[in-house]
């Protein structure tokens, strides 16, 4: 039994090789045929696909010319590449406090961090479940902030019917290799306004739109570059695995939901185990399961001694000294982080892994 999987159907490795065969590896007609597939699957936005959700969220906090002397509000409950990408950016990472019931940042402390300074906010889907967004735009809204969604494990997720990807100007997504949609490594914002997705696609590669930009006679790109740009693009190859995988997503979505939705069942009456709190007018992508326990250092022993992987996949970030070290007054992530822990809800577990995790939670630790 794996903690992660890597979902690759056959129509992606066939997509893959014949792009192999062809010759043209770098950005070219597959990652179109990606981002239009992408539009088609979340309904609404444009998608400009990048090379990492990490290239992703850098790119919109440039595109949106944030930088020196101003102020991010970004979760301590997420991967550190949510609060790197601000300092890339040159601006200051301001940690809001979460909801120790669900692992989300707080609407309410994202109110009370917003300075004259703030420029912006990341809500993170930590987990893949959706966070208050209603709140949270209206509160982004009020102050006259933007709003940039971290969905890298929310594809597929939705928030009162509608998908993640679709609520905001600026949604990122990660197709990393163990997320449940995957292109090998890479990453995509979805944006709801065509302007910006045309210098999304500009900067990404240099300052420069490739697709879009005529070659003359004599072979030449003729451009004038006016704007700072990045190598962040998705080439072929990615683009590729990601066109032959899609189609599976939402099979494999599914899958997921159920494996969550046994865990929820089976372990509710479980001593020193409680489940996070989820919106019952949403619906996660259950990239992660995370449970929060007493005692965890044994509940870690104990799982592994049954051969059930278990981790903690990502840590309050605020404590690495380069984001500037550990707060003390965030008392909702300082209660989150010594009780979470994830079981595995990859797509490929079988039945009999399923029933195993159920029942060696249920013996105790």
């Amino acid at each position: 039994m794996n903690f992660f999987s890597t979902s690759v159907s056959e129509a992606a490795i066939e997509k893959v090789v014949s792009v192999l065969r062809s010759g043209f590896l770098n950005e070219g007609a597959v990652v179109k045929e990606f981002e239009a597939a992408l539009a088609e699957y979340i309904s609404g936005p444009t998608f400009v696909t990048t090379n990492s959700a990490t290239a992703a969220l850098h790119l919109c906090l440039v595109h949106l010319g944030i930088g020196p002397g101003d102020e991010v509000i970004v979760p301590p409950q997420t991967f550190v590449a949510t609060g790197l990408i601000v300092l890339h950016a040159g601006a200051t990472p301001v940690f809001a406090d979460i909801d120790p019931l669900t692992g989300n940042i707080d609407p309410v402390s994202i109110r009370e961090k917003i300075t004259a300074r703030t420029k912006a906010v990341i809500p993170v889907h930590w987990g893949g479940e959706p966070c208050d967004m209603d709140a949270i735009n209206q509160i982004a809204s009020e102050a006259g902030i933007a709003v940039i969604e971290d969905a890298a494990h929310a594809f597929g997720a939705e928030y009162k019917g509608r998908k993640i990807g679709s609520l905001s100007r600026l949604t990122c997504f990660s197709f990393q290799a163990i997320k449940g949609m995957t292109t090998g490594d890479g990453g995509a914002i979805a944006t709801m306004a065509e302007d910006d997705a045309i210098m999304l696609t500009r900067r990404r590669w240099f300052g420069i739109d490739k697709l879009r930009t005529p070659v003359t006679d004599i072979g030449e790109r003729s451009v004038a570059i006016d704007i700072l740009g990045y190598k962040y693009h998705m080439n072929n190859i990615a683009a590729a695995l990601g066109v032959g995988n899609l189609p599976d997503d939402a099979a494999r979505l599914a899958r997921r939901r159920e494996i969550g939705a046994t865990y929820i069942e089976a372990l509710v009456q479980v001593p020193g185990l409680r489940h996070i709190q989820r919106r019952t007018d949403s619906r996660g992508s259950f990239w992660l399961f995370p449970v929060l326990v007493d005692e965890r250092e044994a509940f870690g022993r104990a799982m592994k001694s049954r051969n059930v992987p278990i981790t903690v996949v990502d840590r309050r970030i605020d404590k690495h000294p380069i984001l500037g070290g550990l707060r003390d007054d965030l008392p909702g992530i300082a209660m989150f982080d010594m009780q979470q822990i994830h079981l595995p809800v990859n797509d490929a577990l079988t039945e009999e892994e399923v029933q195993r995790v159920v029942d060696s939670v249920k013996m105790g630790w």
